[in-house]
């Protein structure tokens, strides 16, 4: 399709203020050619703005933003070899799919063949070509957001900048999305920053994820390398479905003893005696059987191939991951084991994984 070459993203020290409120606080983020990055967080963690600022749609009050070798952070839009899809798709409705799909082509003057030859590649890596003569208003949701992501594409940028494209479909129409960006990368390899607040999106589409609290970064790394050692507690609690548990208390002689709890341990980091702390594990490495932590039952879930229970340890729910055929049921006294190597410790009062 004639794409131009990617450029990784350099962003270093990038700070963003509005009025007295500081949105992006001194972020430092290397993103390589060719990656999907992916920007995880909460509402109004400063994931949007820090995008905005890489598209230049925003002025960084301090830092500096560079693409490939180019320093951008005084460039227009126009001038940083970005495209970008948002969340609302902005397809106009009097045009039809063909027209939008150029519309970016036409407005930068490109020769006529040219249009016509891009907007065609365009809609048949995204199987629209048959609906090219189709009206907004004709498509599916789903439709239209393959034409923005078609109309973004077909513009040969380097840097492809998303934010939040699907959180207007509805939950089937997401799942079908995520694969074919995901597909859709893989083909054209197109540096990409996908912002979310969707966890899961995260998780099955991110080369690597970004997890950012409150204007900053709270870890970087791969999907599986952030799920299975999350660098604090907030981490562990906003990646995964359910999020890890948490246990606080404090190790005394072996035991690890909490609000309405004692239980032996081995596995414990060095010189933690009496100091508080939170024991963090996931649900699907908690078994319910005859050994291991006195619990509970409160809450049994079907979900269809596995059942979730929610157990009272002491007075800490705790998520469990069990066989749709579990036997356990409410008010239930039963006892959960789970491997010392999976869980995770942290600091009770900052929240930091040690």
């Amino acid at each position: 399709m004639g794409f131009a070459l990617v450029a990784g993203i350099g962003i270093e020290r990038a700070t963003k203020v509005f009025a007295r409120t500081t949105a992006i606080k001194g972020i430092s983020l290397d993103i390589k050619d060719g990656e999907f990055m992916v920007l995880l967080g909460p509402s109004g963690c400063g994931k949007t703005t820090l995008l905005r600022c890489v598209a230049g749609l925003e002025h960084l009050d301090d830092g500096r933003i560079t693409i490939g070798d180019r320093d951008v952070t005084d460039l227009a839009p126009r001038h940083r070899g970005i495209a970008m899809v948002f969340q609302s798709y902005a397809v106009f409705p009097h045009m039809t799919v063909e027209d939008n799909i150029g519309f970016g082509l036409r407005m930068h003057r490109r020769p006529k063949a040219e249009i016509t030859r891009r907007v065609a590649e365009g809609a048949e890596l995204l199987g629209l070509t048959s609906l090219l003569a189709r009206y907004p208003a004709q498509l599916s949701g789903g439709q239209r957001q393959r034409v923005a992501v078609a109309r973004a594409l077909v513009m040969d940028a380097p840097v492809l900048l998303m934010d939040e494209p699907l959180s207007n479909l509805d939950a089937l129409l997401r799942l079908q999305a995520r694969a074919d960006l995901k597909r859709l990368h893989k083909e054209v390899k197109r540096t990409t920053i996908y912002v979310t607040h969707d966890q899961v999106e995260a998780m099955s589409m991110g080369d690597r994820i970004a997890v950012m609290r409150e204007g900053s970064i709270e870890q970087v790394g791969a999907p599986m390398e952030i799920y299975d050692r999350p660098a604090s507690q907030f981490v562990g609690g906003f990646i995964g479905s359910p999020p890890m548990n948490f246990l606080r208390g404090s190790v005394r002689a072996g035991s690890f003893e909490g609000d309405g709890f004692a239980f032996p341990i081995s596995r414990v980091p060095p010189k933690v005696d009496g100091r508080g702390l939170l024991l963090g594990v996931r649900a699907e490495h908690l078994r319910i059987g005859d050994q291991g932590v006195p619990a509970r039952i409160s809450v049994v879930e079907p979900l269809g191939d596995h059942a979730l229970v929610t157990a009272l340890v002491g007075k800490t729910p705790i998520k469990v991951q069990a066989p749709i055929d579990v036997r356990a049921k409410p008010d239930d006294d039963v006892r959960l084991a789970f491997d010392e190597s999976k869980a995770r410790w942290m600091d009770a009062e900052t929240g930091a994984a040690l």
